[in-house]
């Protein structure tokens, strides 16, 4: 037997599935443990965000949000108060996810699902990472865009091992279960 090879070789004291990914991928830094969040737990978390920012600003706006959406707004000379409408909706969204992310590395409905966002080898998300991280996100708020885009990254997450969209991906984050990572990926997370 010492002069065979043996079928199945781990290397660095990795499991068997770790050492398939590693090879397959080029490297996996995923803390040991760790679960990764699936589309359905992501899609959720991220409904509930928006009807959480959607409604306080009907409350705030007493209702005018809702221009936003008036196609019949919009194709009228009065554009200008639609637009503005979907500028305040746009910002007000990019804001929750940047200050949620960098307060809580989560946002309100990823922390009800007991999600967290790190970096693909654990560590805590940067403030430059949220702000990229929320500027991408909001094309998820266009309408009919959202659909494709929407469709599109969640077959992304589906197909992958790492359960990454192309934004987790290009930014270089997962989206995990809080309680699955390790002590140390956690203590930034509130």
């Amino acid at each position: 037997m010492v002069d065979h090879d043996s079928p199945i070789s781990l290397h660095g004291g990795e499991n068997l599935a770790k050492a398939v990914v590693s090879q397959g991928e080029g490297h996996w830094s995923v803390p040991e443990g760790t679960i990764l969040a699936s589309a359905t737990r992501r899609i959720v978390a991220f409904v509930i965000d928006v009807i959480i920012v959607t409604t306080i600003l009907m409350i705030a706006t007493q209702s005018m949000i809702r221009n936003a959406w008036n196609l019949t707004l919009w194709i009228s000379p009065e554009f200008h108060y639609a637009l503005a409408f979907a500028l305040v909706l746009l910002a007000s969204h990019w804001l929750y996810w940047r200050v949620t992310g960098v307060v809580f590395s989560r946002s309100l409905g990823q922390r009800m699902f007991g999600l967290a966002v790190v970096c693909d080898d654990g560590s805590g998300v940067t403030g430059e990472m949220w702000d990229s991280r929320s500027l991408r996100k909001l094309v998820y708020l266009l309408p009919i865009v959202n659909l494709y885009f929407g469709a599109y990254e969640t077959a992304r997450i589906s197909q992958r091992h790492t359960h990454q969209t192309n934004l987790d991906l290009e930014i270089g984050t997962i989206v995990a279960h809080a309680d699955s990572l390790p002590p140390a990926s956690r203590r930034h997370i509130k």
